[in-house]
């Protein structure tokens, strides 16, 4: 239950964070960290497997991912020991900024 709990909490606090939109890094694709809400679960939980959702988006959203580790607001969810994991079972590579 606390594990529920915590992993709600981060999950508000990273939609809160990012509402307001995303960065631009191409014509194609717009940044917007909230795309990886799938991911929420498998990242706040080690035991959580990612979903094909998930890993869809993670793929969709890699040329991103740097900008992602670079924001103070985001990094603490997006360059740790578990979001790696994540990006690894997905097959997508984490970046290296």
């Amino acid at each position: 239950m606390s594990m529920k709990i915590s992993s709600s909490v981060a999950l508000c606090v990273m939609v809160l964070v990012l509402i307001g939109g995303g960065a631009q890094v191409s014509d194609a694709l717009t940044c917007n960290a909230l795309q990886l809400s799938p991911c929420a679960n498998a990242i706040t939980s080690s035991s959580t497997a990612p979903s094909s959702a998930c890993c869809a988006k993670l793929k969709e959203q890699r040329p991103c991912l740097c900008n992602y580790i670079k924001d103070p607001n985001l990094q603490k969810f997006i360059n740790t020991p578990n979001a790696r994991k994540v990006a690894t079972t997905c097959g997508t590579p984490f970046p290296t900024c």
